[in-house]
């Protein structure tokens, strides 16, 4: 090699040093004996291919990227140190120059891999802040089971992002630790409240269960139906119970609200039964009305007062029927008083237009009269005597 040409790097002097040839002049590098000048440079140059080889390693170390540029630095600050002292001849200087290119080269190597720490860094403590702003907005959610989760995840994850430095890294952790704290310390205090409202949900349904049980045998179908429908609107009023109790309560009330409606409805196809039993008769007793002959007056007038008799102790027919039988009744009524009045305007009759009106409103009287007796009705009864007696007694003048 030409870096071990001894004409170029080196020489053997007449007493056996070897000298070596650098830019500030010639050095001893040590002493030769053994043999001629050119095995002695030829020794010493096998030297330096040591150190040449050395300076190769290190250049390719270099190109790994797994190599640490601190080791690969102490290596060639320490085979560079060596130069200025090494038992070799070649050209040192550029060994030197090439040491120094390595460790530039290093030096390079560690600003790029320092600006990629910084960046991850930086990265890293993006990704941090952004997971410990989800926590702190999750400290404020009310969707307990989800965010809940969500925060597990969330100490899983921050824990998973590393490259940030300790104190950073601490004082983010602080502020997620304290979100879910705060979340936690809110979704107790909901439950708790919510356990407090369900208790007393609880309190009042089983109240409200209570007294439905009571009314389920109650026979005051309009009052006590109405208080089921309240009692239905105080249920949903009341909130939630816990569930398993919750349920047990709705079955008692929908029991107890079943069994009164049921015999309500039982009640009232009874009553309507004997209402549609009671039109019957009316019907029956509008024909009898029908085929009287009103041409025989007095007897006409019999009949048909013992037919309002008959007529009141029957009692009540259904609400939508009642107004057009009582029509009809006063309708037959009217057709035979009217025939009785006809007779006794008749031509022939010596009695006055005052004293025929006087025996229809007596006749009319005495009927009012029967019908409250019948139906029980003393007030009324009691009123139309005493009219009764009135027109008698005006009828008596008016016919002496």
């Amino acid at each position: 090699m030409s870096e071990r040409n001894s004409s170029d790097w080196g020489r053997v002097g007449d007493d056996g040093t070897v000298y070596v040839r650098t830019a500030a002049g010639e050095r001893p590098v040590g002493s030769w004996r053994a043999g001629s000048p050119a095995e002695g440079l030829a020794h010493f140059g096998r030297r330096y291919d040591d150190l040449a080889a050395e300076v190769v390693l290190l250049e390719r170390r270099l190109t790994v990227p797994s190599a640490e540029p601190a080791d690969l630095a102490a290596s060639a600050r320490r085979l560079l140190s060596s130069l200025d002292t090494a038992a070799a001849v070649g050209d040192l200087e550029i060994l030197t120059r090439r040491l120094e290119a390595i460790l530039r080269a290093v030096d390079e190597q560690k600003a790029k891999r320092a600006a990629e720490r910084a960046q991850r860094a930086a990265a890293a403590i993006e990704a941090k802040e952004a997971i410990v702003a989800e926590g702190e907005r999750l400290a404020r959610s009310s969707d307990w089971k989800a965010s809940g989760e969500r925060f597990r995840a969330i100490a899983t994850e921050f824990r998973a992002i590393t490259g940030v430095d300790r104190r950073t890294d601490t004082d983010l952790w602080k502020r997620v630790t304290a979100a879910r704290d705060e979340f936690n310390r809110r979704r107790t205090a909901h439950f708790a409240a919510l356990d407090q409202q369900r208790a007393q949900a609880k309190e009042r349904k089983e109240a409200i269960v209570a007294e439905a049980e009571t009314l389920a045998d109650s026979t005051e179908w309009s009052s006590s139906g109405a208080r089921y429908r309240t009692l239905l609107d105080e249920w949903k009023a009341a909130g939630r119970a816990p569930k398993d109790v919750e349920d047990t309560l709705w079955l008692r009330f929908r029991s107890a609200q079943d069994a009164f409606f049921a015999r309500r409805n039982t009640a009232n196809a009874e009553r309507d039964a004997g209402l549609r039993a009671n039109q019957a008769g009316k019907e029956q007793l509008l024909a009898e009305a029908a085929a009287i002959d009103p041409g025989q007056s007095d007897q006409a007038l019999r009949r048909f007062r013992d037919i309002e008799q008959r007529w009141d102790t029957i009692g009540k027919v259904p609400r939508e029927a009642g107004a057009d039988l009582e029509r009809r009744l006063s309708a037959a009524g009217d057709r035979i008083r009217h025939a009785a009045d006809a007779r006794w305007r008749r031509p022939e009759t010596t009695e006055s237009a005052f004293v025929a009106t006087l025996r229809e409103s007596v006749a009319k009287l005495e009927a009012k009269l029967d019908r409250a007796r019948a139906g029980g009705r003393t007030d009324e009864a009691a009123k139309a005597e005493a009219a009764l007696a009135t027109q008698r007694e005006w009828l008596a003048h008016a016919t002496r």
